[in-house]
């Protein structure tokens, strides 16, 4: 039904007869012509009426008010923050916008100091900081359109236009539930993004195993096994083929198996630590039964490096830890008393409103999650994209990153739980013998398997400082590097771009502090500080042989990378 056809609309453009408004000029007599910018200026055209232009009296009154307020404005200027992005197109440096950003500065900084000044224990300080922080950049001048000079700007420009693309972005995100940062059709699985050839060896009702196609002659004879976070798609360890960590493990001669966790559906209501762990050991023994191979090389990153240490801890205790030749943790935490910002989120509330969320279906849906993280760089991941695709109305970039940022994954509702209870808020796993799986007591000072662990200077997920602590609780040698960038950027950064930077640091400190100050930085990627290490533990070379090529030896094809796991939702 068009609603712009019914009657009492007819009725109503009768009504601009007693203007002079020859609103039946309009080329269409089913759309108000208030609906339509152009249409709406032939109402003038057969008028006496000089059509007005928009654009050209709002820049007269900002030149009028300019003068006026150009000496207010420049008293100011040192509140202005140049670092802050959010106000630095040239509009703002107009005075009527200057002193909106100035006057939003001064009163965050009066608003963040106030809440500074509270008498509360550190916990609650830093959550009620947090929160401070989350309102003042929903308060910020640019994001509405009446206050924002781009945007203002940019609607005078389009006649509007910008807004109702904007409008139609939003529109569109409040059906899906979640925000979008990237072009939703620009990338297809196994076409242009985690497209590295490989096969699916394995299956489990929780995980495939995906084994990559060699590309040298011989191969490192331990094979490389990574365990990706279940928060989020594999695939971040093989984006662009100039991306992709998995690409140039292979291509440096490792035969490489990644997991590929299914996302959580009312099947999995009942899915909790001890399955994750023991997957990773069936994962473990696959490898090593499949290639003939008494151990394997292991990386388990973000929550799936947490569990790793885990299941080290278990084979440790069950005379099995031979079974893992090195390890490595990818911005992996196992001491949580310094979590970072995610400890604002969990309080008893928190968790009772995530468990309402949960329990029902069985499992946390990924755009909760996915809005969790998001709140943490609220100006970067949520009020940019306001700015720029909702009050500008420009479309999507294609961006490999940020697309599978969007790409959430559920999680089972119990494992989801016990995790942010038993890890985040009792921090039980950094206490001996406190938890248990599988049915063994978990005790990381047994863990002496050789340990690589990196961790990201600017990480707000798993700060470095929490990363750090991962050598306080295992007995065998370890090689802490730092990372620029952070959770993702920090792990992702293939030598070939030479981006950010690594420190490192062989006089043993003993706090992340001392191994700063007498860090060594490096340029550019750290992987090929990794591969040194790696191959430090072992470098016998073994032919590819059969069981070195998916599909051809004991283990057999399934189907290609990058399986259907990770295209379930």
């Amino acid at each position: 039904m068009n609603v712009h056809a019914a009657p009492h609309n007819k009725t109503i453009f009768d009504n601009l007869i007693c203007f002079d408004m020859p609103w039946f000029m309009a080329d269409s007599p089913h759309i108000p012509p208030f609906m339509d910018p152009d249409q709406f200026m032939k109402l003038f055209g057969e008028t006496a009426a000089t059509p007005p232009d928009p654009l050209k009296a709002y820049r007269a009154a900002l030149d009028a008010w300019g003068p006026v307020l150009a000496p207010l404005a420049q008293a100011g200027r040192d509140k202005v923050d140049n670092a802050d992005r959010r106000f630095a197109a040239p509009q703002w440096e107009h005075p009527v916008f200057d002193l909106m950003r100035q006057g939003y500065q001064a009163m965050s900084e009066y608003i963040l100091a106030a809440a500074d000044q509270l008498d509360l224990p550190a916990h609650d300080k830093a959550k009620m900081g947090f929160a401070v922080r989350s309102i003042i950049e929903a308060m910020s001048p640019a994001n509405s359109p009446f206050t924002n000079p781009v945007a203002l700007e940019r609607a005078l420009e389009t006649k509007g236009a910008s807004l109702m693309s904007g409008m139609q972005h939003l529109m569109q995100d409040m059906q899906r539930g979640q925000i979008t940062h990237t072009d939703t059709t620009a990338f297809k699985l196994g076409e242009n993004i985690a497209t590295t050839p490989g096969k699916v060896v394995h299956q489990t009702p929780l995980y495939q195993l995906i084994q990559y196609d060699p590309t040298t002659q011989d191969v490192l004879e331990a094979p490389l096994i990574i365990f990706p976070p279940w928060i989020n798609r594999f695939y971040i360890l093989d984006l662009t083929a100039e991306k992709s960590f998995i690409k140039y493990c292979v291509d440096q001669g490792i035969t490489v198996f990644v997991v590929s966790w299914k996302s959580a559906d009312s099947s999995m209501k009942d899915i909790v630590w001890d399955d994750y762990i023991a997957a990773q050991i069936d994962a473990i023994d696959t490898v090593r039964s499949g290639l003939d191979v008494p151990d394997v090389h292991a990386i388990g990153y973000c929550v799936a490096g947490t569990t790793l240490a885990a299941t080290l801890a278990i084979l440790a205790a069950t005379d099995a830890a031979h079974k893992v030749r090195s390890a490595t943790f990818f911005t992996a935490q196992v001491d949580f008393s310094t979590g970072g910002e995610l400890l604002h989120f969990i309080d008893d509330q928190q968790i009772a409103m995530m468990e309402a969320l949960s329990t029902p279906q069985g499992y946390m849906d990924g755009r909760f999650l996915a809005l969790t993280f998001n709140m943490l760089r609220g100006k970067d991941l949520i009020w940019s994209t306001v700015v720029k695709n909702y009050l500008l109305g420009e479309d999507y970039p294609a961006f490999d990153l940020l697309h599978w940022n969007g790409d959430v994954t559920n999680l089972p509702a119990k494992w989801h739980r016990n995790y942010v209870v038993d890890l985040y808020r009792d921090n039980r796993l950094a206490k001996p013998d406190d938890m248990s799986a599988l049915g063994t007591p978990i005790d990381l000072r047994r863990v002496t398997t050789p340990t690589y662990i990196q961790a990201g200077r600017d990480d707000h997920i798993a700060p470095a400082e929490s990363v750090w602590k991962l050598q306080d609780h295992f007995s065998g040698p370890t090689k802490f590097v730092l990372a620029g960038s952070g959770h993702i950027a920090g792990v992702v950064n293939p030598p070939a771009q030479m981006k950010y930077q690594y420190w490192t640091n062989d006089a043993s400190p003993t706090s992340l502090e001392a191994f700063i100050e007498g860090a060594t930085e490096t340029k550019g990627s750290w992987w090929p500080d990794w591969r040194i290490w790696l191959t430090q533990k072992g470098d016998k070379r073994v032919p590819v042989n059969p069981m070195r090529r998916p599909g051809q030896g004991t283990l057999k094809a399934l189907e290609s990378a990058p399986g259907s796991y990770v295209k379930a939702r």
